[in-house]
């Protein structure tokens, strides 16, 4: 996205007071972990003296975001019931801006540019289960999506939702990394991927749900997919090593990695060659997936830390931390953990452009949508 495109929000995020807006009262078990430790970015409540309400909003630096109510009730009738499950993520075709999701029982789904309207993609049934990762991408100049199916499959298929490929667990002779190779000859060794991102011919598999904590790759010849041999990572704290490799993204030419346990965000070349740690994430924070627009970073840690009410979702530098957005202080029904975040823009009719955050939550379960406070 070029850097004119989003001048309007570059120019609030120049003249942004130095300190949040004054705040106002309004009187009104898995096996993810808990987080300890709390970074002090406090959210903000403003009163819309003009409608005499209360007008909530969460954020600091320029980037204050409020509860978007008639989008987030765009999510279809008939996913209500599968609401409750969602435990997967987002992402987006870029040229048409069609966001894609799944919804455990419910299917994959396609939302409109203006996210005003859902609907089904395929008839297989494998599309019911969880999909926990997603990735959209062109290879051969043709449109996919490839989707992660914890302890089940990797999917390759078309954006009519025709199933290409499924990858299924490795056998443990895939890899020139023997590590995940003697991994996967365990009797006892499953299969937990979590993400999946594509970068110049290669999906890259996040398998974090498993102690063989990999990023593991998928190539394509003669038009099926199967297992590369690039694997990296390992369970471990030394650089390069992965404490839940939770989500996977690329950006820049780079393989960014959500270390989710680790509270981290870890940058490798495409061949998997450790190069650095994100800096100034806050303390405690499991960090769940990463994805980038308007010259940041957006991620979300899992869970709250400290007195939050919901699980925080971070806007940043790679360096800095620009904004803290807490959605449970906008009172979202619901939303308490937060499974990934997604960054998405509206243009309006007249050329004007609106940044929006998709927010998948889990536990609970819930969909939401946030929109930049301009």
């Amino acid at each position: 996205m070029k850097r004119t495109t989003f001048s309007i929000i570059t120019l609030l995020v120049g003249l942004a007071l130095p300190s949040p807006l004054v705040a106002q009262s309004d009187p009104n078990s898995h096996a993810h972990g808990n987080g300890e430790g709390h970074h002090d970015h406090n959210e903000s409540r403003q009163a819309d003296t003009s409608a005499g309400k209360v007008k909530l909003v969460t954020g600091q630096g320029g980037f204050y975001f409020l509860w978007d109510q008639e989008l987030t009730a765009a999510f279809p009738k008939g996913a209500i019931e599968f609401e409750p499950r969602m435990h997967g993520g987002f992402n987006e075709d870029p040229e048409t801006g069609i966001v894609y999701t799944g919804i455990p029982g419910y299917g994959l789904c396609s939302i409109s540019p203006d996210l005003s309207k859902w609907k089904t993609i395929g008839t297989d049934e494998r599309l019911k289960d969880n999909i926990h990762g997603i990735v959209f991408f062109i290879h051969k100049g043709e449109k996919f999506l490839a989707v992660a199916q914890q302890e089940k499959r990797v999917l390759v298929l078309t954006l009519d939702g025709k199933i290409v490929s499924e990858i299924l667990k490795p056998t443990g002779n895939e890899f020139k990394f023997k590590e995940a190779n003697k991994f996967y000859t365990f009797e006892d060794s499953n299969f937990g991927v979590t993400d999946v991102t594509y970068l110049d011919g290669i999906i890259f598999v996040a398998h974090g749900y498993s102690k063989g904590d990999f990023i593991l790759t998928i190539v394509e010849k003669d038009d099926a997919w199967s297992w590369g041999d690039l694997a990296w990572g390992g369970k471990g704290d030394k650089p390069g090593q992965f404490q839940t490799a939770h989500g996977v993204y690329t950006h820049e030419g780079y393989i960014l990695v959500a270390n989710r346990a680790a509270g981290q965000v870890v940058k490798f070349t495409k061949e998997g060659v450790y190069v650095d740690i994100f800096d100034d994430i806050p303390e405690g924070s499991l960090v769940c997936n990463l994805s980038y627009k308007s010259e940041h970073y957006f991620m979300n840690a899992l869970e709250a830390i400290g007195n939050q009410k919901s699980a925080p979702i971070y806007v940043h530098t790679s360096k800095h931390l620009k904004s803290t957005i807490v959605p449970g202080d906008l009172e979202i029904p619901n939303l308490t953990n937060i499974h990934q975040v997604w960054p998405h823009i509206i243009t309006a009719s007249d050329g004007s452009k609106q940044l929006y955050l998709l927010v998948h939550g889990w536990n609970k379960g819930k969909y939401a949508v946030l929109n930049l406070d301009m």
